[in-house]
């Protein structure tokens, strides 16, 4: 019969060598993509993406380097970067077959903004909308309505631990005042076609 020493050290071993099944490192996805290089610094520096790590179903709605500029350019500060940031974290499991089935078309879903408690009623939510055409909408749900930004593409796909998608635009809260004049615009005629005329 094996000693309680070999017993032991066989399940120190067996817990070193496994790996969970929904670990995943959103540092080192999106290493793999230059476009989303000035994000990926900006999760790492609010520290964002140590807690999408810790998530078990987590989809990052992820900026490419041009609209992160249009953010920055606003100088906002670590904190107030880290709060629209936390807003493009969804706590749950979007992939891009479920943005193009979405019940009723549109949905509300809750942010890692939410989660810190920090939100203001439903300010930590956003919209996700299915305008058709291939199209999917998103914006936050105290912003009137306005829909800022529009799917891109899949980044990468663990289902159902991790989505990485790009949008368009940040998404951000209330008035919007880190968005670019140009983009609240758009936002503004991209939610009129949507209410007025039905999905594009």
């Amino acid at each position: 019969m094996p000693s309680a020493g070999i017993l032991c050290a066989a399940f120190l071993a067996l817990c070193l060598t496994a790996t969970p099944s929904h670990a995943h490192n959103i540092t080192r996805i999106l290493a793999k993509h230059p476009e989303f290089s000035t994000f990926n610094h900006y999760l790492t520096l609010t520290h964002l993406a140590g807690e999408i790590n810790r998530r078990l179903t987590i989809t990052v709605l992820a900026l490419d380097n041009s609209a992160m500029s249009s953010v920055l350019d606003k100088h906002l500060s670590i904190g107030s970067l880290k709060n629209v940031l936390s807003l493009h974290v969804l706590v749950d499991y979007f992939g891009t077959k479920k943005l193009h089935q979405i019940s009723d078309g549109t949905t509300l879903t809750s942010t890692m903004f939410q989660a810190t408690g920090a939100a203001a009623g439903t300010s930590g939510y956003i919209n996700i909308t299915d305008l058709k055409g291939g199209k999917v909408g998103f914006g936050a749900e105290d912003n009137a309505g306005q829909l800022s930004s529009v799917f891109v593409k899949s980044v990468e796909e663990i289902p159902y631990n991790i989505s990485v998608l790009q949008i368009s635009e940040v998404i951000c809260l209330g008035n919007s005042d880190c968005l670019p004049s140009r983009v609240r615009l758009e936002s503004c005629v991209l939610t009129t076609r949507f209410l007025g005329n039905g999905r594009p």
